[in-house]
């Protein structure tokens, strides 16, 4: 029997005990349906970064390093910063990812991210702008995956959100429409802080944190962006599985309360 073939049957036993697990209202780690692993952030992490920040959900490691540069608006945002969200997903986090070109999952992650933080308005991009049309600063947001043991999209967002609430923008002056950039720093203006709450479907039952054994036998995904006014900001599907109105409604109504939690764990760390 080859390896190969031995380690499908072992994923194959593994994923039907998850969703038997799941029918029974039950998880492979022990949590109740609705529970997240337990949360840790660090900030402050990378000496040279404008803004960084580690979240570990579990066993899930996710670092963010914040990178703000004065560049070109876009042209129909002349009067705005600019926003830009990268990810990087390498076997050093998971076998499964490969070095090379962003991937589908990569490309997807950083899309998500850059949602969240965008369709809540979460940086303030008006106070962004240096000479309108010409100059304004640019917000790298660069994510980095240590190790992928299960929902990457809130461990991502949490850190990018942590590493923009500790960051730290160059002061300017404008003389004959040069700029000049200065020494001394303020706070990067912040709007909001979105929260994004990620389900996994297991069977007909809605898990909340998927671990990575439980996206392995999931078959649709749920991401729901809650802002600070508990309203939706932003939703994305993953898998080709579906969900009943009825199972969006509740994950609805679970994102708005967990993403209170969630916020108060994140601004107790970024004070």
């Amino acid at each position: 029997m080859s390896t190969t073939h031995h380690s499908s049957e072992i994923l194959t036993l593994e994923r039907d005990h998850i969703i038997d697990l799941a029918s029974k209202g039950k998880r492979i780690d022990n949590r109740a349906p609705m529970d997240y692993r337990e949360i840790k952030i660090q900030t402050g992490i990378i000496e040279k970064a404008n803004g960084s920040a580690q979240v570990d959900i579990g066993k899930t490691k996710v670092i963010v390093g914040i990178k703000i540069e004065a560049g070109t608006p876009f042209p129909d945002t002349p009067d705005e910063g600019v926003q830009t969200v990268n990810a990087e997903l390498t076997p050093i986090a998971h076998p499964t990812f490969e070095l090379g070109p962003p991937g589908e999952n990569c490309i997807e992650l950083a899309r998500i991210v850059d949602r969240n933080l965008r369709e809540s308005k979460a940086i303030d991009l008006k106070k962004l702008s240096i000479i309108p049309g010409k100059k304004t600063f640019v917000v790298f947001v660069d994510l980095n995956i240590l190790d992928h043991y299960g929902n990457l999209i809130d461990a991502s967002t949490y850190a990018a959100l942590s590493a923009l609430l500790t960051s730290k923008i160059n002061e300017y002056e404008v003389k004959n429409e040069e700029l000049i950039i200065k020494e001394s720093q303020q706070p990067l203006p912040m709007n909001d802080h979105p929260i994004p709450i990620t389900f996994a479907k297991i069977g007909k039952t809605l898990m909340l944190d998927p671990n990575i054994q439980e996206e392995n036998a999931m078959s649709t995904r749920l991401t729901v962006g809650i802002d600070k006014e508990d309203c939706v900001c932003a939703m994305q599907k993953g898998g080709q599985g579906e969900f009943e109105p009825s199972e969006i409604e509740s994950a609805v109504e679970t994102a708005i309360q967990k993403s209170k939690e969630i916020r108060k764990i994140i601004m107790e760390a970024t004070r």
